[in-house]
């Protein structure tokens, strides 16, 4: 055996044994969450890999209760917050108060400094307060006064967000969008589903307590065994095309979608593909990344960093259109 497979050999084992509790955490999740396994297998890749997600659906699709349930079996500190138009950056990360007593100015920490959070309907709030996330969400650090705080990892942002056509919403800036690594659209659950849902949840009183699957230590060691993960050049360079063909679609005989990209991916787009292709990889307890774990998550990095110019909306043709076609076109390894 040369040393090339004894390596991917011993790295297969470790992938084994570190991912197993991806497992148990979907199937403790599985209690409270019915339906809605892609939903719960994004979140931990959001998780696995330090970048932050964006749901978008419908209100009633559990959205809330799967990631107030994640923070739960993780055992990290959760919070959730309502994003309003009335809510100020202050409400956010905290602020200033000034003790007359002591004569000076004393911190108040506001409820981003929390493991995982929750922000509840962001695009009801104003631009302000949405861009008051970014720091956080980027640098993963927070300015108060003169003082900087380094928020305590895991850190990650779970933002769901009604679809822009309801009433009452601000769509999110694009540098904004950008900063979330996926962007998930949540559907309606199937009618079984739908059937079970009923059975379990239409009665009153205390619902099913969750267990703790697994502590914040687990998932940071996990963070780092994802970076070991193989991943073959002919893979690197799809990844590339597929961004690429946002940008210069003509190259990738896609000369039909030139009209209609005003602005193609960013190179954040080509990182979050790579990182999160091995995170699909390490849930599927494999030492290597395929062409298939690429496509699985290439609509959710690629569907919110597509901007379609107005001739694309006149034909109503929207970003999802365009990842599609350019999945079909571009050769697979």
């Amino acid at each position: 055996m040369s040393e090339y497979a004894m390596d991917m050999e011993a790295l297969g084992e470790k992938i084994e044994k570190t991912s197993a509790f991806i497992d148990d955490i979907r199937n403790e999740l599985e209690k409270v969450i019915i339906g809605q396994r892609y939903m719960i297998d994004r979140l931990l890749l959001g998780l696995l890999t330090n970048g932050h997600v964006l749901l978008e659906g419908v209100p009633g699709l559990a959205k809330t209760l799967t990631v107030s349930s994640l923070a739960t079996v993780l055992n990290t500190d959760f919070q959730r917050i309502q994003f309003t138009p009335d809510l100020l950056p202050a409400d956010l990360i905290g602020t200033l108060i000034y003790n007359q007593k002591e004569a000076e100015f004393l911190v108040k920490k506001g409820p981003i400094f929390a493991n995982i959070i929750l922000a509840d309907e962001i695009n009801r709030s104003p631009a302000k307060v949405q861009s008051a996330l970014l720091e956080a969400m980027q640098e993963k650090q927070v300015t108060i006064g003169e003082n900087t705080y380094t928020l305590e990892e895991p850190f990650l942002v779970l933002a769901t967000q009604n679809p822009v056509e309801q009433e009452g919403t601000y769509p999110l800036p694009e540098a904004q969008v950008d900063r979330f690594m996926l962007k998930l659209k949540i559907d309606y659950p199937t009618e079984k589903e739908e059937m079970e849902i009923m059975r379990r949840m239409a009665k009153t009183g205390k619902k099913e307590k969750l267990a703790t699957v697994v502590d914040p230590e687990k998932i940071l060691e996990a963070r780092s065994t994802i970076n070991e993960i193989y991943m073959d050049e002919k893979v690197e360079q799809y990844i590339v095309d597929l961004v690429f063909a946002t940008r210069k679609p003509k190259n990738y005989n896609l000369k039909e979608l030139e009209d209609l990209i005003s602005f193609g991916a960013s190179p954040r787009a080509t990182i979050n593909l790579n990182l999160a292709s091995r995170a699909h990889a390490f849930m599927e307890h494999r030492a290597y990344v395929t062409p298939e774990d690429v496509r699985t998550i290439a609509m959710d990095v690629l569907r919110h960093r597509i901007i379609p110019t107005f001739e694309a909306e006149a034909e109503e043709v929207g970003p999802e259109d365009i990842v599609k076609k350019i999945m079909n076109t571009v050769q697979v390894p």
